[in-house]
């Protein structure tokens, strides 16, 4: 008689977790939304504006000048003195001395353009 109270709490126990697996837990198409949602808002929170700004920096690549004021991924800014395919001459010396320093970059190292400056040849 000891082993009764525990069998009989252990019986309803193992009937309540059998009920509880066996209830219908929604229907299909409102898990099917759901997830639809989720993949909606990651698209226009995540994939939408990175693909603007992909395209952003792809026309700001192709459209490089000589005489642009740019700025690069580095920090450095400068003026590009040449454009030879993928590769970009950059002139970061102040420009008031005698001295000229290039540095030779990869189209895509270039960040931006400093504002109000585009396509103005440098003297």
């Amino acid at each position: 008689m000891g082993a009764g109270p525990c069998v009989g709490s252990t019986t309803v126990m193992a009937s309540v977790f059998a009920q509880a697996a066996g209830e219908d837990t929604g229907s299909p198409w409102f898990s099917l939304l759901f997830f639809g949602a989720i993949f909606g808002a990651m698209y226009f929170l995540l994939l939408r504006p990175q693909r603007r700004r992909l395209k952003e920096s792809q026309a700001l690549q192709r459209s490089l000048a000589e005489g642009d004021e740019v700025v690069l991924n580095s920090g450095l800014i400068g003026y590009i003195s040449a454009v030879e395919g993928d590769i970009v001459w950059v002139d970061i010396a102040d420009g008031h001395g005698q001295e000229r320093i290039e540095v030779r970059v990869l189209r895509s190292a270039i960040a931006r353009r400093t504002p109000g400056e585009t396509s103005t040849a440098k003297n």
